[in-house]
């Protein structure tokens, strides 16, 4: 028996069902909404493991979702999804149209417990898309940290501040030499939907890294959800870039100086022992010419 995959003929800022219990300001909930307009009629289905993505369905026998949902294990969604891809190859959808399989998960699932899952499909390269909302905790059980907290970040079991750096899951996956890995922000729209439409016509594993506040957890103002997200981008903290078969690398939005500063000044997560800007930056700087040397250095096909 399939998982059918309908098509949206709805409105597509309808992904995400008016009347959800998520908190004010989510980043992930905004994801959903872009998602879902760039999605716009394709057929396709949803893999969520435990986080935040899945409790946003709420309690059976309604749902805050306008499509299929399986949810899987914390570990497993990438398996779980694996699963549901194999199947739907196996039946044809009425009108001619790809069935398309999305992984949507947090930084814990993704991160931490997922990666064994994660990686396993990656390595086979299964016809998926995948994208972890990353909001640098464990949101859901409470706020503890994961390995994509960042440095001195005070959660409930780093209330000092974290002592180490946050781990770089897309060099991660460019190293499995999937077909295609970019970041998303939420503050950049039409960049959003240009790279999901991209991700759409290519074959095999894409996944996505998409900077997502949680106002919860960052002891951040909901109404400054975009413009946290947007100074990450203008300051080079969460670098807007894609790579395409693990070694060609694209920059998407150049920072334009903004002090680093500013976006930590607006979290009063990092209020805690004082933080080395200055190393910040320097860290910034450098891992921005290591990405520009490496799109010095890619190949394209000419359009």
């Amino acid at each position: 028996m399939s998982i059918e995959a309908v098509p949206v003929n709805f409105d597509p800022d309808c992904l995400l069902r008016p009347g959800n219990t998520n908190c004010g300001g989510c980043g992930m909930s905004n994801g959903l909404t872009m998602l879902g307009r760039a999605l716009e009629d394709e057929h396709y289905s949803m893999v969520i493991p435990a986080c935040c993505g899945i409790v946003t369905a709420g309690a059976y026998p309604t749902t805050g979702y306008n499509v299929p949902v399986v949810a899987s294990t914390f570990a497993s969604s990438p398996a779980f999804a694996s699963g549901v891809a194999a199947v739907n190859a196996l039946n044809e959808v009425d009108d001619g149209g790809k069935r398309h399989v999305i992984c949507w998960a947090g930084d814990g699932g993704t991160y931490d417990i997922g990666m064994a899952t994660l990686s396993a499909a990656a390595e086979r390269n299964e016809d998926l898309i995948y994208i972890c909302y990353d909001n640098e905790i464990y949101g859901n059980t409470g706020g503890q940290r994961s390995s994509a907290t960042p440095l001195t970040a005070r959660t409930a079991t780093t209330p000092r501040g974290k002592g180490e750096g946050k781990k770089n899951i897309i060099k991660i996956m460019a190293a499995h030499r999937i077909p295609y890995a970019a970041t998303l922000s939420i503050a950049h729209p039409d960049d959003f939907r240009r790279k999901i439409r991209q991700a759409l016509k290519i074959k095999g594993f894409r996944f996505f890294l998409m900077h997502s506040p949680c106002p919860t957890g960052w002891k951040t103002e909901p109404a400054e959800t975009i413009e946290l997200v947007s100074l990450a981008v203008r300051s080079g903290i969460f670098p807007l870039y894609e790579v395409f078969d693990g070694e060609n690398y694209r920059i998407n939005v150049e920072p334009d100086g903004t002090d680093p500063e500013e976006y930590f000044d607006k979290q009063r997560r990092f209020r805690g022992p004082e933080m080395n800007i200055s190393s910040v930056k320097r860290f910034v700087e450098a891992r921005m010419k290591r990405l520009k040397r490496l799109e010095s250095v890619s190949e394209f096909d000419a359009d």
